[in-house]
């Protein structure tokens, strides 16, 4: 049971209830995490805000890779699971490509530099070396892109915190850091 309160969209602050409208209207439903964040209406327009300029990054199978990857490193059983969902529905990931993203791997040889970079990034608390700086650049990606990845770590690590520290009730199919 969630420690903070998750209001319905009816019981959040005026404020916030167009951005949860326009999440509903996007994705057909109004997930708990944008509930919670909406106790906040600044937070939940930061959040909305990033969130879709983000979207413009990288392409969506690498955003969600890495949304796994640092849910598992941040052991976020909710983000785990939205992301999970999002990767086999949205990404069109297969099972395995998620089992190794939650490792902090993939696949692809590309996309796995930029999962092995972001997994780094949050781990070190952004002081890779540089090593894994020139693994990634190699790898193809360019410095624009580096930067996207980090806030891509950035963004998960927010969520994966608030989500860790309300222990929100999840509204997708159950996936558990542990079981990695």
């Amino acid at each position: 049971m969630s420690r903070l309160t998750i209001p319905s969209r009816d019981h959040a602050p005026t404020a916030s209830r167009p951005l949860l409208d326009a999440v509903e209207k996007q994705l057909g439903v109004i997930p708990n995490l944008f509930r919670l964040v909406g106790l906040s209406p600044p937070a939940l327009e930061g959040y909305a805000s990033f969130n879709g300029a983000l979207s413009k990054t990288l392409d969506v199978k690498t955003r969600e890779r890495i949304a796994l990857a640092i849910a598992q490193v941040n052991g976020c059983d909710y983000c785990l699971s939205a992301h999970t969902y999002l990767g086999l529905n949205v990404a069109k990931l297969d099972e395995g490509e998620v089992r190794r993203n939650r490792q902090g791997h993939s696949g692809d040889a590309k996309a796995d530099a930029a999962v092995v970079f972001a997994r780094r990034v949050a781990e070190a608390r952004g002081r890779v070396s540089d090593a894994e700086l020139t693994a990634v650049k190699s790898a193809g990606y360019t410095d624009a892109q580096v930067v996207e990845i980090v806030a891509n770590v950035a963004i998960n690590v927010l969520t994966n915190f608030i989500n860790n520290v309300a222990h929100t009730d999840i509204d997708f199919p159950v996936v558990r850091a542990e079981a990695a």
